[in-house]
């Protein structure tokens, strides 16, 4: 069988939820197809429960990362503009997933509804596909029909000013450490990272290891006792 193109295996991933891409990057260290990529507990390679799928019914999403962090306006430095993360999409892999870090101080994050309709639909024209952030943002209904997902803590109709203080850096989210180009696996579930250069390692290993969880499981419902559970 001849080997996919990068893009065949984004594609092929999207077949998997992302629960399962993490049992081959790291959940189960023992098994011989999981790849061991983190300590399963203690690195920080997939999202809690701090945030939550706003479309689930747009199911899997896989891209390349690209990162930006956002805060309260400084005088001491407004250096950055949006052309920059527009020229960090630019150059990006496609398609791209962009993990946003809000970082405000805890009173004023819960009400930053930082990303609307018009930043979303910019999003979408650079060739990005969803969102990662640990705040909120707002316009959901507007959004809906752009088919553009958000991995976020909640909504929240307003924001004042802000700007934006570093592109493309190592940023933490909602307990994932992203580093710009790395690989995020996304659906209702969270999301998961990993490097892009074990994308062909998670391909030929997950095949494997979800038919082998599909055997288990179908033999325990055909079990008639307790004795027939293996």
């Amino acid at each position: 069988m001849p080997e996919l193109s990068e893009q065949e295996i984004l594609e092929k991933l999207k077949q998997f939820d992302t629960p399962s891409i993490t049992n081959v990057v790291a959940t189960y260290p023992s098994n011989p197809l999981c790849l061991g990529l983190y300590e399963p507990w203690r690195s920080n390679w997939y999202t809690d429960q701090s945030v939550r799928c706003i479309y689930p019914e747009l199911g899997r999403l896989v891209g390349y990362a690209v990162t930006v962090v956002y805060s309260l306006p400084d005088p001491n430095f407004n250096r950055l503009s949006m052309r920059d993360l527009v020229e960090a999409l630019g150059k990006s892999r496609k398609p791209s997933i962009i993990v946003i870090k809000q970082d405000f101080p805890p009173e004023i994050l819960p009400k930053v509804g930082l990303c609307g309709g018009q930043m979303t639909t910019m999003f979408k024209a650079c060739g990005a596909v969803g969102v990662v952030t640990n705040g909120p943002s707002r316009d959901i209904d507007e959004i809906r029909p752009m088919n553009f997902q958000y991995l976020m803590s909640g909504v929240t109709p307003g924001h004042g000013d802000f700007t934006m203080k570093a592109v493309n850096v190592p940023v933490s989210v909602a307990g994932m450490d992203v580093v710009p180009g790395e690989i995020i696996h996304m659906d209702e579930n969270g999301a998961v990272k990993f490097p892009a250069d074990r994308l062909a390692d998670i391909c030929h290993n997950i095949d494997v290891f979800t038919a082998k969880e599909q055997s288990r499981s179908d033999d325990l419902l055909a079990a008639k006792t307790f004795s027939q559970i293996k």
